[in-house]
């Protein structure tokens, strides 16, 4: 990865069942080594497939582990050093956008890139001595135009747009 200060990173869930029943066929290949995704129209056997470049491409066969380590890491590692840092999960509904974030528990390599972002902070940050750290967190759902803070109280109020900070919950460590 460069040292650009915005990268733009692609990963690619597999078909789930269903979609393999409606469509054996993949339109969608990636290319992790390029860094490219292309896809096909359906059915179109003559057309060429449309190519996307990006910073970096994992498919559903790359843990979440692998994505954290390469692109995740250093933006985390940075934030310890004092930088600001920001991921922003973008992507239609029930393309992984959740599985990706969250993650789930088992196996330990698809736990998500929250877990392991805060578990990469706190770890080294309870074990220093005379430092404090200041931690703002926001976990943003943006939906139909719709805004949710989904670490707040109540996660079904939506929130007003504001061109201020936004308010975030504050943790000290």
């Amino acid at each position: 990865m460069s040292s650009e200060s915005v990268r733009v990173v692609v990963r690619c869930r597999p078909l789930n069942d269903r979609e393999k029943a409606e469509s054996p066929e993949a339109v969608l290949s990636v290319e992790p080594q390029l860094c490219q995704c292309s896809i096909r129209r359906p059915g179109g056997q003559g057309d060429p497939p449309k190519q996307f470049t990006f910073d970096g491409a994992y498919s559903g066969e790359h843990s979440t582990e692998r994505l954290y380590n390469d692109t995740v890491c250093p933006l985390v590692e940075g934030v310890t050093e004092g930088y600001n840092g920001t991921i922003f999960a973008y992507g239609q509904t029930g393309s992984g956008k959740s599985f990706t974030m969250q993650g789930v528990s088992e196996p330990e390599a698809q736990r998500g890139v929250i877990p392991r972002a805060f578990e990469h902070v706190f770890g080294p940050s309870s074990q220093t001595k005379n430092t404090k750290f200041l931690v703002r967190a926001c976990f943003l759902e943006i939906y139909n135009e719709d805004i949710r803070d989904l670490l707040g109280n109540d996660t079904k109020q939506r929130l007003e747009l504001d061109t201020g900070n936004p308010s975030c919950e504050q943790h000290t460590e």
